[in-house]
């Protein structure tokens, strides 16, 4: 399966909606959406994941590339994270970095 990525930015969020899997093949694409998020100079990133069926370490090289790219302070939220994600993410230890919640805010619908 393929991943499909929708971006919206709006007042300071960029809210990114995942489908799929996020593996080796499919990284460099949500990748380049957060690099446009950056250069839109966004303070929090949502990511929509209740559709990530699946998260290799390629996967959770690009949350390290947010938040090494991101400015200081801005936040990572992960919404909907299916549990096998989670613990994907729960083992490399990366959820003490991004916030993983299980409910959509306000923007977060507009993807």
């Amino acid at each position: 399966m393929t991943l499909d990525a929708k971006m919206h930015i709006d007042e300071g969020t960029a809210t990114i909606r995942l489908s799929g899997e996020l593996d080796g093949r499919s990284a460099p694409r949500l990748n380049l959406l957060i690099s446009d998020a950056v250069a839109a100079q966004v303070r929090r990133l949502v990511l929509l994941v209740s559709d990530v069926t699946y998260m290799s370490s390629a996967g959770i090289r690009c949350l390290l590339f947010a938040h090494q790219k991101l400015p200081r302070g801005a936040e990572i939220v992960l919404v909907g994270t299916r549990q096998e994600v989670a613990e994907t993410i729960r083992m490399t230890g990366f959820d003490r970095t991004v916030v993983m919640q299980e409910s959509v805010e306000r923007e977060s619908a507009e993807a």
